[in-house]
């Protein structure tokens, strides 16, 4: 099993978001009140830690799946996958991320999340093109069949 087949469009995504990452990390600490959401309340703690709990469990359940599916050359259908194409990066952009900024008292997390979110969107297209060459018709019934298929 090679690495890449567990990583998909992980490793450009990553690095697509890492200068945004750092920019935003050096930014964050030079001028703290430029990223200061000023709290968080009460309600925006509890709003994050609710936002949060399917957020982080939607990550840890793509992880798990992949750990155990990609392996066996599977194609996932199932949990998350059955929700949305690219459950890992979409619960980590817009599930995960944010929150933690939040409970953190930072914009930062929305600033990374919606990189996260943005080279998930340019990088997994070709992701796909691999997937539906690998499953062909197992794809094109899975494409059809997802709630939410990032089109």
């Amino acid at each position: 099993m090679k690495l890449k087949a567990l990583v998909g469009s992980g490793d450009k995504i990553g690095l697509f978001t890492l200068p945004f990452l750092v920019i935003g990390l050096v930014l964050n600490i030079l001028y703290p009140s430029l990223f200061c959401i000023g709290g968080p309340t009460l309600v925006l703690k509890l709003i994050s830690i609710a936002i949060l709990i399917p957020g982080v469990t939607t990550w840890i359940w793509s992880v798990v799946l992949i750990l155990i599916k990609v392996p066996r050359k599977e194609l996932i259908t199932t949990g998350p996958y059955s929700f949305v194409k690219h459950p890992l990066y979409t619960g980590v952009a817009l599930l995960v991320l944010p929150w933690i900024g939040f409970l953190f008292n930072t914009w930062l997390g929305v600033f990374i999340g919606t990189a996260l979110y943005i080279g998930s969107r340019i990088f997994s297209p070709k992701e796909e093109k691999i997937l539906s060459s690998n499953f062909s018709d197992s794809w094109d019934k899975y494409c059809n069949s997802v709630k939410i298929p990032w089109r």
